[in-house]
């Protein structure tokens, strides 16, 4: 059974409720359908069921929950709950109406926030900000954690390093340029991330272009600093750098380059200095490696709000509900 089974098969022993605001795009009412089918999880549609179910006719809708902002009797109470959470940033009752009826990431986030959903999958066809800024200004982030993060959980076929081919990429997604605190904690989440939804122990390579000083330069000081900081902070986990990605990953380089590592070498989560490298390096391996590549999957937030690539098939999103509905049950 390869990776994104296992996980539906966790996903289906405890069924969560995530919710598809992007009813505009077919892809999502495709993945839906699937979903649904392959019973992973309760799926709640935002949108006009008529008008869906009679341009969708072809796709299985029928066991999905609709709800309609113009329409639902919810509506007024999730406005008058919004206008009491940002109270204090000045929300008033004609904004938070207007973002409930507008916005479907709004009106999906405060599904969450009231309990009547476990998590939410958007972005098909919104940008990265449209899905995470309502739900960091609504579900917030979990207590103590420093900061939200993104990773893409990489599937290379036939590959021998990581984990028989399963990677954490981070961050690949949000955190445009790391200091060395957050590079740490980026490594912790993403640690935490890896052992949960892979249930292997993580083993974190934090990258740059040197290898233990192999160059010198303010971008590797970094580097250098936020192992520095993760090892003193986060001890149970294996972390270890700066590596460049063949000392990360292939064992005879390693030995060459890091000798006296006992990570280098073996690494399947990889921290990336900054967000384009790791953008940069998920989309690399994804189209000519042929990768499977689940995400932007976010860390952080108090409950699962997943971030999608433009560019995503809808077997990418129906693997990255699965993904959302087993960190829901954590």
């Amino acid at each position: 059974m390869n990776f994104i089974e296992t996980i539906k098969d966790r996903a289906k022993k405890d069924k969560k409720t995530i919710v598809l605001p992007e009813t505009m795009d077919r892809r999502v009412l495709e993945a839906a359908s699937k979903v649904l089918q392959e019973g992973i999880a309760h799926v709640i549609l935002i949108g006009n069921s008529k008008k869906i179910l009679e341009e969708y006719a072809d796709l299985s809708l029928g066991e999905a929950t609709f709800i309609d902002p113009l329409e639902s009797d919810l509506t007024e109470e999730l406005i008058q709950k919004l206008v009491e959470l940002r109270r204090e940033k000045g929300m008033t009752y004609e904004e938070a109406k207007r973002l409930l009826l507008e916005d479907y990431m709004y009106f999906a986030c405060m599904l969450v926030k009231t309990g009547r959903a476990d998590g939410v999958v958007s972005g098909a066809c919104h940008s990265t900000s449209n899905t995470l800024r309502p739900a960091l200004q609504i579900i917030k982030t979990k207590p103590g954690v420093l900061l939200v993060s993104a990773f893409f959980l990489m599937v290379v076929p036939d590959c021998e390093y990581g984990e028989h081919g399963i990677f954490v990429f981070a961050d690949a997604g949000l955190e445009q340029n790391p200091t060395p605190d957050k590079l740490a904690a980026i490594a912790a989440s993403s640690a935490d991330s890896f052992q949960f939804l892979v249930q292997k122990e993580p083993i974190v390579a934090m990258l740059s272009h040197s290898t233990v000083g192999s160059a010198k330069h303010a971008d590797v000081d970094k580097v250098v600093e936020g192992v520095r900081i993760a090892k003193e902070s986060y001890p149970e986990y294996q972390i270890d750098g700066e590596f460049q990605l063949d000392a990360a990953i292939v064992p005879e380089v390693a030995k060459s380059k890091a000798p006296d590592s006992k990570i280098a070498g073996h690494a399947n989560v990889l921290v990336f200095p900054d967000l384009d490298a790791g953008n940069i390096g998920y989309k690399l391996v994804q189209r000519l490696a042929k990768a499977e590549a689940y995400g932007p999957i976010t860390q952080g937030i108090a409950a699962p709000v997943n971030d999608l690539s433009r560019g995503c098939s809808s077997d990418d999103i129906v693997g990255v509900v699965a993904i959302t509905a087993v960190q829901a049950q954590k």
